[in-house]
């Protein structure tokens, strides 16, 4: 069991629901984002999604593309984001994290090396946006064989025919993307959201969490009352471009937890 079951399985007895933050590693700099990192749990946030910087993020809109952005130009590696995983165990040995990105820089590590390393930084899941199932002998079957889970992405546009390839070797839970888009485009609307959640909970058993155009607490508590739970990350991302302080930046995550956990 990986800390992302262990975390379902507690909320599930709580009868709770989860949220997840996503961040950018390396955003703004190193030094602060192990910071927001290490402030997340504390602001009432179950999983971490850590974006891992890319030169063509070509499922994100402008917020997360800047972020990585200026991520590199702080000169963040793969190298660097696992560090931060690593600092970040020496504190928290349960809340999960997800490396959220694209396969390049794994390819270019190699997978079997990259996947000792993840394991050894404390990365419990993975999300790659540009693997699809046909190329799941690439990353999703040894990523799940070195213990890690390998979470898919299911869109407005998935359809029935597509779904269950998209669900054959997903675990962790599985990630909807509300909107038809890139990140930050738009507002998610429950009434559109909560028909697909039922399509795909009809195909699964694993948790469904809603992301892409979540930005409010109420909208976090609409969504998550129709899911497992709710992701936020271009808002949060946004606060960081801002300039805005660590114990700001919580306590505006703390809001949007605090929404998740009322549904």
């Amino acid at each position: 069991m990986t800390r992302i079951d262990a975390k379902f399985a507690a909320l599930k007895a709580e009868n709770r629901k989860a949220f997840v933050a996503y961040v950018m590693a390396g955003d703004p700099d190193e030094a602060k984002s192990l910071e927001i990192v290490k402030a997340l749990p504390g602001a009432g946030v179950d999983i971490i999604e850590l974006g891992l910087p890319f030169t063509d993020p070509m499922a994100d809109g402008p917020t997360i593309q800047l972020a990585g952005q200026r991520a590199l130009d702080q000169h963040m590696t793969l190298d660097k984001t696992l560090g931060i995983a690593r600092a970040f165990r020496e504190e928290d040995e349960t809340t999960p994290i997800v490396l959220m990105g694209y396969y390049n820089p794994i390819y270019s590590r190699g997978v079997d090396k990259f996947l000792v390393q993840a394991k050894e930084a404390g990365i419990d899941g993975l999300i790659i946006v540009d693997l699809p199932p046909e190329e799941d002998e690439e990353l999703c079957i040894p990523a799940q064989k070195a213990g890690l889970n390998f979470i898919r992405l299911a869109t407005p546009t998935t359809d029935d025919e597509r779904l269950p390839k998209v669900l054959q070797n997903t675990s962790g839970f599985v990630y909807y993307v509300s909107i038809t888009g890139i990140t930050g485009a738009a507002e998610a609307s429950g009434a559109d959201v909560a028909p697909e959640v039922a399509r795909i909970k009809s195909q699964t058993d694993l948790p469904i969490i809603v992301g892409f155009g979540v930005k409010t607490p109420e909208k976090a508590e609409e969504i998550a009352a129709i899911a497992d739970g709710t992701v936020v990350g271009s808002a949060i991302v946004n606060k960081i471009a801002e300039g805005q302080s660590v114990e700001d930046i919580a306590a505006y995550v703390k809001t949007l937890a605090d929404g998740a956990h009322r549904a």
